[in-house]
């Protein structure tokens, strides 16, 4: 470990929230107690930082929280922040409370915000991915990814149960606005007739009626799944679709939402998490800036703001054949 004039760091979390961002602040507030350095806790992100709602965190202040979900430094959006003016408000803010360092934990958008401000003030700012989208570069795993797919299969499951029951097709939208890795690992883990995802942009609609036409007409029950901003449409256009072209089929529709963000970070979450925020606060005593500290191959890693926010877009094209050969 590197001689850092850091002498106290500010954590904070911002945007959606996912679980294990609480596992993640407790690992950042021990680690950097642990070397001797003040932890200032930052709440509802960019907004609380220009309104200078902070305070000074302990060990105590973290007890008890790796379990939970959500996030106990709270989250927000902040339209300020995009300004100069807003930007320069949130640094005279820290300067009054003494802080010389950030952990922005987050996902794309929180992570812009912290390299144009790290760069503006030149000041020492590192991230944690959390985002349940699992959508960055730089990381095979986000923060609260691994919860929020268990989530969405327990969901499905259940679903599955009274799908059997009453000879239903059930379409099941999930999140994943840019990204269709929570659709893809669902639809595989619970068996789904098809997945609908943004990246397979030649596989739309009519990709879920080939699937309906060569599956097994006798199966009592049908599941698809469907990212929310699949090109094909969200659940309720798909379920119109499918409905006039197989009226015969008990089609309901059943959208996820907000559940796949809440709930106890499963143990893979709250292990990466406390991974992460320790090494992201060794990373700013060894001088590292502008970098998001991630988890590849099971070693830690360090890849610039700029590489991490281009979204992960690459689909396993060995997934989208186990789909294929699974689904008949």
């Amino acid at each position: 470990m590197s001689t850092s004039s850091i002498e106290n760091i500010g954590v904070f979390t911002s945007g959606g929230d996912a679980p294990g961002m609480n596992a993640a602040i407790r690992a950042v507030v021990r680690t950097a107690l642990y070397y001797n350095i003040q932890v200032t806790g930052i709440r509802r992100g960019y907004e609380g930082m220009i309104n200078g709602d902070m305070f000074l965190m302990d060990r105590r202040s973290v007890a008890n929280i790796v379990q939970r979900g959500g996030t106990i430094l709270k989250t927000a959006r902040s339209e300020l922040f995009r300004t100069p003016e807003g930007r320069k408000i949130a640094y005279e803010q820290l300067q009054k409370n003494k802080v010389d360092a950030l952990v922005a934990i987050g996902g794309d958008g929180t992570f812009t915000g912290a390299k144009i401000f790290g760069n503006e003030f030149n000041m020492p700012v590192v991230g944690l991915p959390g985002t349940i989208d699992n959508d960055l570069f730089g990381t095979d795993f986000t923060i609260g990814y691994d919860t929020a797919i268990n989530t969405a299969v327990s969901a499905v499951d259940k679903i599955r149960d009274t799908a059997e029951s009453h000879d239903r097709l059930f379409i099941v939208e999930v999140m994943g606005r840019d990204c269709g890795l929570i659709a893809l690992r669902t639809g595989i883990a619970t068996g789904a007739e098809a997945i609908l995802i943004p990246e397979t942009i030649n596989s739309g609609i009519e990709s879920v009626f080939a699937r309906l036409e060569r599956g097994r007409r006798h199966k009592s029950s049908k599941i698809i799944i469907v990212a929310e901003a699949d090109e094909a449409g969200g659940a309720f256009e798909i379920g119109d679709k499918i409905k006039e072209k197989y009226p015969n089929y008990d089609t309901r529709i059943s959208i996820l939402g907000h559940i796949q963000r809440g709930g106890s970070p499963t143990c893979m979450d709250r292990v990466l998490a406390s991974r992460v925020g320790v090494a992201a606060v060794e990373a700013l005593l060894d001088g590292h800036r502008n970098e998001m500290i991630g988890l590849i191959h099971n070693e830690i890693s360090y890849t610039d703001f700029d590489h991490a926010i281009k979204h992960n877009t690459e689909i396993n094209a060995n997934f989208l054949k186990i789909v294929e050969i699974l689904s008949l």
